[in-house]
């Protein structure tokens, strides 16, 4: 059995999403006390169910989610908070992944092919391994204070990289 908490706010998103789930993975999942969330099944199965749970409650649409159905996605988050001191250094931090007008955030998604999210003060991403690795790396250049022109060049090299071999 697993248990995880989730943002309030997400409770309703992930309600919505249950049957859906339930329908497609071996689990029961049930929200009690308002935010926590039960999950029972097997133990490949409950591993699943927490990551689509998880991704519900960091903010993903369903359709995104659910890709973690197929074993070549993954999720994966960075948690701001253990990097950023303050509150002002994280919003920062935050405002230079998303970028302008959200532009920052949807060309390192593309770059990459890995769906990013940002919910609070974690970047979380789904995809394959090696989109994740490649969404990581500009997103750390990034937290790190370096240039998004550094970012993107290094993110492009390794999507290069990747599609030759």
């Amino acid at each position: 059995m697993e248990q995880i908490l989730i943002p309030n706010a997400r409770v309703r998103a992930l309600k919505e999403a249950l049957p859906t789930i339930e329908k497609r993975i071996t689990c029961k999942i049930v929200i009690e006390n308002r935010n926590e969330v039960r999950i029972e099944g097997d133990s490949y199965s409950e591993y699943v169910a927490r990551n689509i749970v998880q991704a519900i409650a960091r903010g993903f649409k369903l359709s995104t989610a659910l890709k973690l159905l197929n074993d070549n996605y993954f999720f994966d988050s960075i948690d701001i908070g253990d990097i950023a001191s303050n509150k002002l250094k994280k919003k920062r931090m935050v405002s230079r992944i998303i970028g302008t007008d959200g532009k920052a955030k949807l060309y390192m998604e593309e770059v990459s092919g890995a769906s990013v999210e940002i919910y609070g003060d974690t970047i979380s991403l789904i995809g394959s391994i090696d989109e994740i690795r490649i969404a990581k790396s500009g997103i750390n250049i990034l937290l790190d204070g370096g240039k998004h022109s550094t970012a993107y060049a290094v993110m492009e090299k390794e999507r290069r990289k990747l599609k030759s071999m």
